[in-house]
């Protein structure tokens, strides 16, 4: 008793590929699929902008440069613009302030 043959299969090809995202959500405004970004590989620059809030955004790209990396950036550097607005803006603690010298030499004795 032996074993039924397999049938040969079909090598599989390769996977295809689904295609990144270009447009993305707007930190600002909050739209869906408003923001576009566009890459001149030619001359190095990725610019990011919002078709709705009129939002810009621009950085060096290179080769590998995908559209997600110039949104990650984006989204790094409003990040760090609002904490640096927010250090900025911080109160100065009373425990903080210098305490006034004694003064030398009062006449009141």
């Amino acid at each position: 008793m032996g074993k039924r043959k397999k049938s040969s299969r079909k090598p599989a090809g390769p996977r295809k590929k689904d295609p990144l995202e270009t447009n993305f959500t707007c930190l600002f405004c909050h739209h869906d699929k408003s923001v576009s970004v566009r890459i001149d590989r030619k001359e190095g620059v990725a610019q990011l902008f919002c078709k709705v809030c009129d939002q810009r955004y621009q950085e060096k790209a290179n080769n590998l440069t995908e559209p997600i990396d110039i949104y990650s950036a984006w989204i790094d550097a409003a990040d760090a613009a609002e904490r640096g607005a927010s250090l900025a803006r911080r109160p100065v603690a009373s425990s903080s302030r210098p305490a006034r010298a004694p003064s030398v030499g009062s006449d009141e004795e």
